[in-house]
């Protein structure tokens, strides 16, 4: 009877300790790890109960400190090994009938602490990175921005001075002189067009983006990702609007996007195809799928990809097998719809 007492007291400080080892901080963490290690070699001598061990092991996994968690990872290995020692010769037939056991929990003192240690600085790495990216953006959209402003002052500045001093000279010259005022007022419509011109070029630089620029950017995320790229058909398109060209451009790079993201993918294949009637674009991976989200534009990018769409009226269509396929259609009855719009 007192040893089951003294085996339950020791397991409720074990846990208590362990649950302590989380939540302290500084020198208080090796001391309660350095009670659980007691604790652990104790019930692995009186009680042949070594798996106590194994919880160890994956709490020290979770200590970065690359000093520490070698000190903690070398103690606990060497008493773990010689408490199971000294048990095959303290320990009745119980403890050997419960060998293979033994000896698995000490292959996962042996490799869970390496597995945790290294799983928990993969995700800090992709934290940093995902940050890092995010930063990026920022800086890109600033740039941006700035580059806007820049054009739309040397394109718009100059010559709204200009038209703002011929309007004024105009004034002047319109009763003294009214074949001079003429002359100025052509030359302000001319300014003014000229300038109308500049910045619908300009507008459309800035939203005319290339399918194929876009399909170079995401094969060089893909390869920044270690995914393999395959492509199908053509990305110099013929028959399609660059308005819709924007579009899709948009909804691939997301598509690509979430498959880097969402999918654990080893490969990407990307196929285009163009007709006389339709844009056809296949986003297809062999990873896990979308999950739960087939029937759903939420979630993973999806609402943008199909809001964009709808603007061109195109559609989205989702398939998971062996993965998640992604069918992008837009109809080239836009540029007819444009077309009619101006007229």
């Amino acid at each position: 009877m007192l040893e089951i007492t003294f085996g339950i007291m020791m397991i409720l400080l074990f846990f208590i300790s362990y649950r302590l080892s989380f939540i302290s901080k500084g020198g208080l963490v090796y001391l309660w790890v350095g009670i659980e290690m007691l604790i652990s070699i104790g019930m692995t001598l009186f009680y042949g109960y070594v798996y106590f061990a194994l919880f160890l092991a994956f709490f020290i996994g979770n200590i970065q400190s690359k000093i520490g968690f070698i000190t903690l990872y070398v103690v606990h290995l060497l008493t773990t090994i010689v408490a199971v020692s000294l048990s095959f010769f303290t320990q009745t037939e119980l403890f050997f009938a419960q060998f293979p056991f033994i000896i698995i929990s000490v292959i996962g003192v042996i490799l869970l602490p390496f597995n945790t240690y290294n799983r928990i600085k993969q995700e800090k790495l992709e934290g940093q990175l995902e940050d890092a990216n995010k930063r990026i953006s920022q800086l890109m959209v600033i740039e941006e921005r700035q580059r806007i402003a820049r054009d739309l002052h040397d394109t718009l500045g100059q010559k709204l001075s200009l038209i703002g001093l011929k309007s004024d000279l105009a004034r002047k010259l319109i009763e003294i002189n009214p074949e001079s005022a003429k002359n100025e007022m052509s030359d302000i419509n001319q300014t003014a067009r000229t300038a109308l011109k500049e910045v619908r070029e300009m507008v459309s630089e800035m939203r005319g983006a290339k399918l194929e620029e876009e399909l170079i950017h995401v094969q060089q995320i893909l390869k920044a990702a270690e995914m393999e790229f395959v492509f199908e058909g053509n990305a110099q398109l013929q028959n399609t609007p660059l308005l819709v060209e924007n579009v899709v451009s948009m909804c691939l790079k997301e598509a690509v996007t979430n498959v880097i993201k969402h999918s654990h993918a080893t490969s990407c294949k990307i196929v285009i195809n163009e007709s006389a009637d339709e844009l056809q674009i296949i986003v297809q991976d062999n990873g896990i799928g979308i999950l739960g989200k087939v029937d759903s534009s939420e979630g993973y990018g999806l609402r943008g990809i199909r809001e964009r769409l709808e603007f061109v009226n195109g559609s989205l269509d989702i398939t998971v097998l062996d993965g998640s396929k992604l069918d992008i259609r837009v109809p080239n009855i836009t540029q007819q719809t444009t077309k009619e719009g101006l007229t």
